[in-house]
C-alpha cells in the first residue's frame, strides 16, 4: 500500500500504482481500509483505458463491499426467456451462483449444487445462475445445462470477464456464490462451503 501510494503520486501517469492499491484492496481483511482504498480509485479520473479498468472494477468492488445485508438488484431475461427479478422473490432463499464451464471448480460443484436444489426447492429455495461464458451463442450453454440437469434460470451474455453483472458487483473469481434470504437481503458472499445447512438455516 505504501508503495502504491508513493508511485501514484510520483507517476500520477501510471497504471500500476493503482493495480497494486486495487490489489491492496481486494487482499486485505480491513473492510475499513479497503473502502478507503476504493473510495480513493472510484474518485480517479483519467481517459488511460487501463487506469479506467482499475476504476471500474473499484466501483464493483466498493458496490460489493456494501451489498452485504441488502437486497442486490438484479433484473435479466434468462437464455431461455424466463424473466428473472430478485425484487420479486422475496419469500424464497435464492442462490446466486456466478459460474462458467470453462471453470474447473465451477463444474465440480455442479453435483452438490443440483442436489441443494433438488432437495430444498420445494421448500422455497432459488438459483440465479450467472455464466461467465466466453462464446456469444448460448446453444453450447443450453446443451450443458440440460446434461447436467440444471434447471434453474441462467444469464447469459457471452462477455466473459466483462459479464454485465460479473463488472456491477466486482466479482473477481468464480465460482462465486452468494446467498440471498427470505426478505431480500445478502446474507453470504461464500456459500459455497456448507451450501445445504446455510440454505436450510
Amino acid at each position: 500500500e505504501r508503495v502504491g501510494r508513493k508511485l501514484s503520486k510520483d507517476y500520477p501517469e501510471e497504471f500500476m500504482p493503482y493495480a497494486m492499491l486495487s490489489a491492496v484492496a481486494r487482499m486485505t481483511p480491513d473492510q475499513e481500509k479497503s473502502r478507503k482504498i476504493l473510495e480513493q480509485l472510484v474518485a480517479l479520473d483519467s481517459k488511460d483505458p487501463k487506469i479506467a479498468r482499475v476504476v471500474s472494477q473499484a466501483k464493483g468492488q466498493l458496490k460489493k463491499l456494501e451489498a452485504l445485508g441488502k437486497p442486490v438488484d438484479m433484473k435479466f431475461k434468462a437464455f431461455d426467456g424466463r424473466k428473472v427479478d430478485l425484487s420479486k422473490m422475496k419469500g424464497k432463499v435464492v442462490l446466486i451462483d456466478f459460474w462458467a464451464t470453462w471453470c474447473g471448480p465451477c463444474v465440480a460443484e455442479i453435483p452438490n449444487v443440483v442436489r441443494a436444489y433438488n432437495k430444498l426447492h420445494p421448500q422455497g429455495f432459488e438459483i440465479v445462475g450467472i455464466s461467465l461464458e466466453r462464446d456469444k451463442d448460448p446453444k453450447k450453454l443450453a446443451a450443458y445445462v440440460k446434461e447436467k440437469k440444471m434447471p434453474w434460470a441462467q444469464y447469459h451474455d457471452g462477455l466473459f470477464w466483462d459479464n454485465k453483472f460479473v463488472k456491477e458487483y466486482g466479482v473477481d473469481a468464480v465460482p462465486a456464490m452468494w446467498l440471498i434470504d427470505k426478505k431480500g437481503n445478502l446474507v453470504d458472499m461464500n456459500a459455497r462451503t456448507n451450501l445445504e445447512k446455510k440454505v436450510a438455516k
